[in-house]
């Protein structure tokens, strides 16, 4: 068989792909192979999925709709999560341990990651931002090697996807692009896969264009189209397990990139998920006036404040009051589907001086009999909005309805792509009617009152 010699100076000139491409019809032509145009394509499709995909695993990354890749061990079918199937169970398998063990050597390489049998798990990132954790041989998993892939889209959920899926009204979406606007503090918190980080995501497109932007994370998500932005990602010991401090030597974690990123002078903070220590400097930043925005693990607005209160993230009751908005999503099933839903948005409105209880107002809800969102009537965060711009309740209620109707029409004439909808949003902050003047009523389907 001939072998494949690679010139890394001629594959950098030329890419990857154009070079595979060109050295792969050298060899055809050479051997003086007749193949019809189709052939070639096939030979060219393995030849690139085996080399510079991830063989097997291809045809998977490339399927949009598929949410989640889960391998439990050699000869263990593939699992995935399908956007509209659920749960599914592939023909796709690693036969033997080596083989799945080469892999996962590969897919630790492909995100510039190390993985071994003395350090046999590990986060990453891989290089389309999906997230996946592997673990390697059977030192910690008996079946042997493992790995979980979370895909995420190239082009991330936008407020017209949230309201197309109807994981948000209209008027949510309205509501939460004043407060953003606005600096209002707020935590999107769920269970797993309930859409907390695309929701988070989605509601920063509202943050002004100019506005300089901090994201802390432990394996990157968020994605934004905005210049003045910052993205920090939490970076991995490689001090051959020295500990320094509580820490392997040369660690970089959350708390380390919340301290610098107080030091950075940011008009607004965005941390992946709050889990530890650094959630004490977030509410700090809040309380300083930094408007901050992160995702966070809970399924009630109480057991929220029970979280950040206990062991270890330990918030002073006190501090929590910094926090003005909680909107709490599900992973639900509607009319025998698989959707996700913003439970609830409610509001943090003070400490009680006699119980010190945290009061709250809670703005919307969801109503799973309807499957529709219902407005309480009352929003302290609004109020205070309305007065701080000296505006009238009616002046209040039509910009309100007038964004409403931007993202009902955005969603109508299929302006999601996060670019374009960041577009619109900023040409709407420097004249509403250069935007208004596009909408049809066809484009409306229910503006209410709020």
């Amino acid at each position: 068989m001939r072998r494949l010699n690679f010139d890394t100076e001629e594959m950098e000139l030329d890419g990857e792909g154009k070079y595979l491409t060109k050295a792969a019809e050298k060899i055809i032509k050479e051997y003086g192979l007749r193949l019809t145009k189709e052939s070639k394509q096939k030979v060219l499709y393995y030849l690139r999925k085996s080399s510079l995909g991830l063989g097997k695993l291809d045809p998977l990354m490339r399927d949009p709709n598929i949410e989640d890749i889960s391998c439990d061990g050699a000869g263990v079918p593939l699992f995935l999560y399908h956007r509209k199937y659920g749960s599914l169970r592939s023909n796709i398998k690693f036969n033997e341990e080596d083989e799945l063990s080469s892999f996962i050597y590969r897919l630790a390489q492909k995100c510039g990651k190390h993985i071994s049998i003395a350090e046999p798990m590990l986060d990453a990132t891989m290089p389309d931002g999906s997230r996946i954790q592997m673990t390697l041989s059977d030192e910690i998993t008996t079946k042997g090697s493992t790995f979980t892939i979370r895909k995420f889209k190239d082009d991330p959920f936008s407020p017209p996807d949230l309201f197309e899926y109807n994981t948000m009204s209209s008027e949510m979406i309205a509501y939460l692009w004043i407060a953003v606007e606005n600096g209002i503090n707020t935590l999107f918190a769920g269970g797993t896969a309930s859409g907390k980080t695309t929701a988070l995501n989605a509601i920063s497109l509202f943050i002004p264009a100019e506005s300089k932007i901090v994201s802390i994370e432990e394996t990157r998500e968020i994605n934004l189209p905005h210049t003045n932005w910052i993205p920090g990602v939490a970076r991995t010991g490689f001090g051959g397990g020295v500990v320094v401090d509580d820490k392997v030597q040369g660690e970089i974690d959350m708390y380390d990139l919340m301290k610098a990123a107080l030091r950075q002078r940011p008009e607004y903070i965005l941390v992946g998920e709050i889990r530890g220590k650094e959630a004490y400097v977030l509410f700090q930043a809040m309380a300083t006036g930094h408007a901050t925005y992160s995702t966070v693990h809970a399924d009630s607005a109480q057991s929220l404040i029970h979280r950040l209160e206990g062991k270890p993230i330990n918030i002073p009751r006190v501090m929590l009051q910094s926090l003005d908005v909680i909107c709490l999503h599900i992973i639900t099933k509607v009319k025998n589907n698989r959707a996700r839903r913003c439970k609830q948005v409610v509001e943090i409105i003070d400490i009680d001086p006699t119980t010190k209880e945290i009061l709250t107002n809670e703005v919307f809800r969801w109503d799973p009999i309807q499957d529709e969102f219902i407005y309480s009537g009352k929003s302290y965060i609004l109020e205070r909005i309305r007065s701080e711009k000296d505006l009238t309740r009616e002046e209040m209620t039509n910009e309100i309805k007038n964004r409403q109707q931007v993202i009902e029409w955005m969603n109508a004439n299929n302006i999601r792509q996060f670019r374009e909808v960041a577009n619109i949003v900023t040409r709407y902050a420097e004249n509403p009617q250069d935007i208004l003047k596009n909408i049809e009523p066809k484009d409306i389907k229910s503006i209410k009152n709020i």
